[in-house]
């Protein structure tokens, strides 16, 4: 067998617990169209929401096939200017660098990557699913000696130490414990790697998670963090911030278009406006340094 480091994708997942595993189940069933239908129009498939200013003209087209198809490809330039945002501050990288997207779904963020460095990617996703249609995407844009995915646990990827030059989380923190993955990313990282991560968090000046906080963790079987423990988290794990962006704002314009979206709303998207507008759920980058 080949070992962890040779980009085999078909080592064993690490021995899950029983909520990784109904994680894992979630993600190998899911086939939202808010995820499938963005995607086939570039075959990028980010599993994140979106960020910057809407052409609300879509929603003023009399043709109602037309309509939804303009909505659609909106969306989706908002999600792929959210992970170009985050790509941004991975550099700077080189063709002979290699980077690790914990959580990477359907692959779209490594696709974002490599495209924008030509460094080597490697994601890890704990749905044998996701792993297998987005290694299947890789060989359809013919990268796949460069871009590679993985059914592992992010947690405990057999990666060796200090092999990747940078690193991010992409809306997926919530499904762990922050020190084991921040400890994981830290010990992949080489000295001075930088660490990316975009998240909804939940602002503990307020206390206790609100009671939208609530139900997005029932909606995605998550469990949101509160912000400062994000940075102590860091802290105890040898990743310096260096950025700090609240993205909230820019945010919104996204769920704000995505709820009149009759075709792709899941019924979270009112839960999400409340929870960004009373301020108890923020969205926020945070780039950091390995030291």
């Amino acid at each position: 067998m080949k070992t962890a480091d040779a980009g085999t994708t078909t080592a064993p997942v690490p021995t899950q617990s029983t909520y990784q595993t109904r994680v894992a189940d979630y993600w190998n069933a899911e086939e939202n169209p808010v995820n499938l239908e963005l995607g086939k129009l570039d075959d990028l498939y980010h599993h994140h929401y979106g960020l910057g200013d809407v052409d609300r003209s879509v929603l003023d087209d009399p043709d109602p096939v037309r309509r939804r198809e303009r909505i659609t490809a909106e969306l989706h330039r908002l999600e792929h200017a959210q992970a170009e945002l985050l790509a941004a501050h991975l550099g700077p990288l080189t063709p002979d660098d290699r980077v690790f997207d914990a959580g990477c779904g359907r692959g779209g963020g490594s696709v974002v990557a490599h495209l924008r460095y030509g460094c080597r990617a490697d994601g890890v996703t704990i749905s044998a699913k996701q792993a297998e249609f987005a290694n299947a995407q890789a060989r359809k844009r013919g990268i796949d000696d460069r871009v590679r995915y993985h059914h592992r646990n992010m947690l405990d990827t057999g990666f060796a130490a200090g092999q990747f030059a940078a690193s991010w989380n992409n809306e997926s923190t919530m499904y762990v414990e922050l020190d084991l993955l921040f400890a994981e990313h830290a010990r992949l990282l080489r000295r001075g790697g930088r660490y990316v991560v975009i998240t909804g968090c939940y602002n503990d000046t307020y206390g206790q998670a609100s009671r939208e906080v609530s139900l997005i963790n029932a909606h995605y079987i998550c469990d949101i963090h509160p912000r400062s423990e994000y940075f102590r988290a860091m802290a105890r794990n040898r990743l310096v911030p260096v950025h700090v962006e609240d993205l909230t704002a820019a945010a919104l314009p996204y769920w704000d278009l995505r709820k009149e979206a009759d075709h792709l709303v899941t019924g979270i998207e009112d839960t999400f406006l409340t929870a960004y507008r009373n301020g108890s759920f923020q969205y926020l980058l945070i780039a950091a340094d390995r030291v």
